[in-house]
């Protein structure tokens, strides 16, 4: 009987060269927001710290949203429009985009460990769930609280 293929985790995909580069930075959209903004300097920084930075598609699109809206209502000039849109490029690139797959959003459909969270925030759980990595090498960066419960409550380190 053939044995069905396992999906490479994050690391292997992204080529890890060392025990230093196996540690897995989840970047959620409140933090990235708090960081473009905001000028939130702690949220900054964990974004910055040693290790592979990953997202979801959902944070390009939220972050990109949120941008505009701010543009839209005055809460942003045009140059702080751009520049925060500068940022989010930036940051795109830098990072490991993993995409909503049909597997993300099964999993958003099952219970979370801590109930009620919302639609948004269990796609970015379910997409760290599916990343294929141990929670101890897992980092969830987030703003949020409903996020920050079940991140921890999965067994993550949070910041």
């Amino acid at each position: 009987m053939a044995k069905a293929r396992q999906k490479p985790s994050v690391t292997r995909r992204l080529g890890s060269r060392g025990t230093a580069d196996l540690s897995i930075r989840y970047v959620e959209t409140s933090a990235l927001l708090a960081a473009l903004l905001e000028g939130d300097e702690a949220a900054r920084k964990s974004m910055r710290a040693k290790g592979r930075r990953v997202t979801s598609a959902l944070t390009v699109a939220e972050g990109t949203r949120a941008i505009l809206r701010a543009r839209v209502t005055a809460r942003l000039s045009p140059e702080q429009a751009r520049a925060a849109m500068g940022g989010l490029r930036r940051f795109e690139r830098r990072c490991f985009v993993v995409a909503l797959t049909d597997s993300v959003l099964t999993r958003v459909g099952q219970p979370f460990p801590v109930e009620p969270i919302r639609t948004l925030d269990a796609i970015h759980l379910a997409t760290v769930g599916l990343l294929g990595e141990p929670p101890d090498i897992v980092t969830v960066i987030t703003r949020d609280h409903r996020v920050r419960d079940n991140a921890a409550a999965l067994g993550y380190a949070v910041e």
